[in-house]
């Protein structure tokens, strides 16, 4: 059986099945394995773990341990209960429409953000007029229909992890910020962060930063100092806010004090600096890397929760769920009907009635015609029944999104 446990519980004979630390977005050691002395449960503490899984069946028991079932169940109706609340961003433009200018400003961001990697690792300075032109871009379009760059962020490539997740996390951002009402400049300063969030990566030997093999203790720290580079290449930059230089310096620092790179507690991480941890654990989390395979929206949600009583603000977990919705943009869902789709707008009035675009049908394991559902629409006799994992029922987003 697997259960979770406290980290004080932790004990030689525990096997451990995960150890709970994608909160932690660079580490890749392994999560699975007997514990053999205190001097690995030491090195485990010490990365900041508050609670883990243990399988008892390959290990010897806690009697501290919540079985999986009753953490799922408990996850699941804390997110019902987030999710209450609902997003208020009715879109201006039809997603049809703005997704056409979307696809090109989400290319020519991210072409932006591998130029200005390659100019900061050859020494050149950043060039801020192209930097606030694309974010101000994206911000528009997030305006217009903040669906349509969402999408987007579903359609992921692994060899292009790091420009897409710099381009994703300042639509996030800026998705998130919109919903909390932040003034438009602010918008705009948080999203130039996002952006240039990793800029300090290009400090980073390409040895570790592109290691496919499991990181050593050495190599680890030196990766976690990136967010300190990405701090001192912005205070250099002219034209940089100190609003923006938070987001990229901030953006691992975890509320119990066991975040990077300074190791900043609660109210010592700026408000700013605490919704870029939430919303970087996400986008990071929810995506394919090479030693990391991305968990469903749905699931993620969940984690955030989960996470919230040690690493993230509670608070602003469960504003970013509100915002995002319980089944985001790019959810693979499955109907009470037994037709399986993908969520590609939320519902302004009801997170529990998005729209979604239709594919298959799991009952009989066939493909029907492509067609749309606005589970909102009066009359409608469908809804949904569950978040899937794309990766288990073989489904490629890209070509339904």
């Amino acid at each position: 059986m697997i259960k979770r446990i406290p980290i004080n519980s932790l004990k030689v004979g525990m096997y451990i099945s995960d150890m709970n630390t994608d909160w932690i977005p660079h580490y890749n050691y392994s999560r699975q394995g007997k514990i053999g002395s205190d001097a690995v449960i030491e090195k485990i503490r010490k990365l900041g773990v508050q609670e883990l899984y243990i399988d008892t069946v390959k290990g010897i028991d806690s009697p501290d341990g919540i079985p999986l079932e009753d953490v799922d169940r408990e996850n699941h109706a804390e997110l019902m209960k987030v999710g209450e609340q609902t997003p208020y961003n009715r879109p201006q433009v039809e997603l049809a429409i703005e997704r056409e200018h979307a696809d090109a400003l989400h290319g020519e961001a991210k072409t932006l953000i591998n130029t200005l990697m390659k100019d900061v690792k050859l020494g050149r300075s950043i060039d801020m007029g192209s930097v606030n032109e694309v974010a101000e871009g994206l911000l528009e379009s997030v305006f217009r229909n903040h669906n349509a760059l969402t999408c987007l962020g579903r359609i992921r490539h692994k060899d292009s992890y790091l420009m897409e997740h710099s381009v994703n996390l300042s639509v996030l951002m800026s998705v998130y910020g919109r919903y909390r009402k932040l003034p438009y400049d602010v918008l705009h300063q948080i999203m130039v962060g996002a952006l240039l969030h990793d800029i300090g990566k290009t400090m980073i030997p390409d040895n570790v930063l592109h290691k496919p093999d499991r990181l050593n203790d050495e190599e680890f720290e030196i990766i976690k100092r990136h967010a300190l580079y990405s701090k001192e290449i912005l205070e250099q930059t002219e034209g940089v806010s100190e609003l923006t230089i938070q987001v990229a310096a901030q953006h691992h620092e975890k509320m119990d004090g066991s975040g990077y790179p300074m190791g900043l507690k609660g109210e010592q991480i700026s408000e700013y600096g605490r919704m870029t941890a939430i919303v970087d654990v996400y986008d990071a989390i929810t995506a394919d890397r090479v030693y990391h395979r991305g968990i469903p929206p749905t699931a993620a949600m969940k984690k955030l929760l989960e996470w919230s009583d040690h690493h993230l603000d509670r608070k602003l977990v469960d504003i970013f769920i509100q915002c995002m919705g319980i089944f985001p943009v790019g959810s693979l869902v499955e109907m009470r009907s037994g037709l399986m789709g993908v969520v590609i707008e939320i519902n302004e009035h009801d997170q529990m009635t998005p729209t979604v675009r239709l594919f298959h049908n799991r009952k009989t394991q066939q493909s029907i015609a492509l067609r749309v559902l606005d589970l909102s629409t009066p009359g409608c006799q469908d809804g949904i029944r569950r978040a899937l994992d794309p990766i288990k029922e073989g489904v490629r987003l890209a070509e339904y999104i």
